[in-house]
């Protein structure tokens, strides 16, 4: 016969009650304190003090977003070498810290080749050329 205890679960529940309460009622403060007198200077697009000119619906370069997708790429890995630089101390006590030398050296390898790839096919430049190089242009013709 097995017995499922839901009384383990209580703290949990507790908490989570609690967090919904905390939520919600800093929301209805929110309502009742918060003055509403609207007008047509606070209804208007803020855009850092300047009038707003044009649509929204404007290009952009596409660079923007390739520049920070590049970034986030090798900054989480960048950042997940620091937990390996935590425990090395331990795994060179044990014995283990050339394999952890090793393997973060690969790791940092890989991160190089992955820079010298980006750059070499010009997704580090900022303002990038589209023009068809001579040998390609001869092809063409």
């Amino acid at each position: 016969m097995s017995s499922f205890n839901l009384d383990v679960y209580m703290p949990v529940l507790i908490l989570v009650a609690f967090a919904v309460v905390m939520v919600v009622g800093a929301l209805v403060v929110g309502i009742l304190v918060r003055p509403n007198n609207p007008n047509d200077l606070k209804l208007s697009a803020y855009e850092c003090g300047e009038e707003p000119v044009g649509t929204a619906w404007s290009n952009f370069n596409i660079r923007f977003y390739v520049i920070a997708l590049i970034f986030i790429i090798f900054d989480v890995e960048g950042a997940l070498m620091f937990p390996v630089a935590v425990v090395f101390k331990k795994f060179n006590e044990i014995g283990e810290g050339t394999v952890v030398f090793a393997s973060l050296l690969l790791f940092i390898s890989i991160l190089i080749e992955g820079v010298v790839y980006c750059w070499k096919k010009g997704d580090l430049d900022w303002v990038r050329s589209y023009q068809v190089p001579e040998t390609k242009k001869e092809e063409v013709n």
